[in-house]
């Protein structure tokens, strides 16, 4: 859950302010636990059966194709989605390790070269037949995630102690469009920091089930434990890294901290570990449905050749997407919107309410009905400010240089 999204809270409230920030990073954290407690409570359903997938309960709900239809595209656009995310993410932090140890001695490396080199380290590990095979890598980037977000916390914190005069916390945009467009790509990059519901089916799947004892009680355990780290660690940096910088806080929050120059380079080269990890989290799901189209509709025979041209293909296509439109506030905006919004904040509660049919006008409907409407809202509304927020960033920038 808590992925490289945490670092891009302290942007998201510069263009919200302390009010509306604070409103939409708490309300979303409500609204997702909610939806996850459904997502939770709905994976056996039906006696007898588990929905192993998020595609299986929307046919479940939608029937077998418009459930397929539904679900499968949103989940892709959330995986590639990330993975392009991730190499911008890994290439920017690897190249301000390297710029804070050389601090002005060393020749600049261009963004481009970094995105290639993290993307050269994502090529022999997908080739790792499954998610089982990458178990450490796994572990090494939950125990990362939590270090650099403490780290962005502890080493904001202390600056602002020290500068928190000369913040600035009016709106980060000076004009009116650019206000609002602020606001709709903020809305996207914190919906795009609430996203374990994508594989939040399959991580139960592996839970042993019982009658007498449902996978749905260590899980509801495990999530209440993951949300509570979720909270110190996306609270505790939103909040220190806007009062700490104000309206003049990167888009990644960890590129605007200098001192301690060995710690933040640490947490720079824990985010790219991290990223490592989580590229794959993402990959794996993609791999599997690639090489079933491949295997099963266009007969090609299962190989090693196979698996090392189509996996191979998919890292480079999101190395290039990447290097192309390396904008983390941007993509966080645009694909939170587009992609988390829909599978994390609304299609939950439409498959609750099909499935479980609560009283017409209940407190539970109404929760539903909210729930379904802010998503609703957030999907349509969230790309446009986080493209805009591209097409202001391509205005400045000179393509791969």
């Amino acid at each position: 859950m808590v992925g490289a999204g945490v670092l891009g809270l302290p942007f998201a409230m510069s263009q919200l302010g302390w009010g509306a920030g604070t409103v939409a990073i708490v309300g979303s954290f409500g609204v997702t636990v909610y939806t996850l407690w459904q997502m939770v409570e709905m994976h056996e359903m039906v006696p007898g059966k588990r929905f192993d997938r998020y595609h299986e309960l929307g046919q479940h709900a939608f029937g077998e194709r418009l459930g397929l239809w539904i679900i499968v595209p949103q989940q892709l656009i959330v995986e590639v989605g990330t993975d392009v995310v991730y190499m911008v993410t890994g290439g920017q932090s690897l190249k301000k390790v390297h710029d804070l140890l050389c601090n002005g001695r060393c020749k600049d490396i261009r963004l481009a070269f970094w995105i290639m080199i993290f993307a050269a380290v994502q090529l022999p590990l997908s080739q790792f037949p499954n998610f089982n095979s990458i178990s450490a890598v796994s572990a090494a980037a939950a125990v990362m995630s939590l270090t650099y977000s403490m780290i962005a916390f502890f080493a904001s914190a202390a600056k602002g102690a020290h500068a928190a005069a000369a913040a600035d916390y009016a709106l980060r945009a000076p004009t009116t469009a650019g206000k609002v467009f602020g606001v709709l790509n903020a809305l996207g990059a914190i919906a795009f920091a609430y996203a374990g519901h994508n594989v939040v089916l399959e991580i139960q799947a592996t839970i042993p089930s019982t009658p007498e004892q449902p996978s749905k009680k260590p899980m509801w355990r495990g999530v209440v434990v993951a949300y509570a780290i979720v909270a110190l660690c996306y609270f505790a940096v939103a909040f220190a890294g806007y009062y700490a910088f104000g309206n003049s806080v990167d888009p990644n929050v960890l590129i605007s901290l200098e001192k301690p120059r060995w710690l933040v380079a640490a947490a720079n080269l824990m985010v790219a570990v991290h990223v490592v990890g989580s590229y794959q989290v993402f990959a794996m799901p993609v791999f599997d449905m690639m090489e079933t189209v491949l295997v099963k509709k266009l007969r090609f025979a299962p190989s090693l050749g196979l698996r090392l041209v189509a996996r191979s293909a998919y890292v480079l296509a999101t190395m290039f997407v990447g290097m192309t439109f390396p904008f983390f506030d941007g993509l966080l905006g645009f694909f939170g919107g587009f992609g988390f919004a829909p599978t994390t904040y609304f299609i939950p509660c439409i498959i609750w309410m099909m499935l479980k049919k609560p009283k017409k006008y209940g407190l539970t409907w109404f929760v539903n009905v909210f729930c379904i409407v802010i998503g609703v809202l957030l999907t349509l509304a969230s790309p446009v400010g986080g493209m805009r927020q591209i097409i202001h960033d391509v205005k400045s920038f000179k393509f791969y240089s």
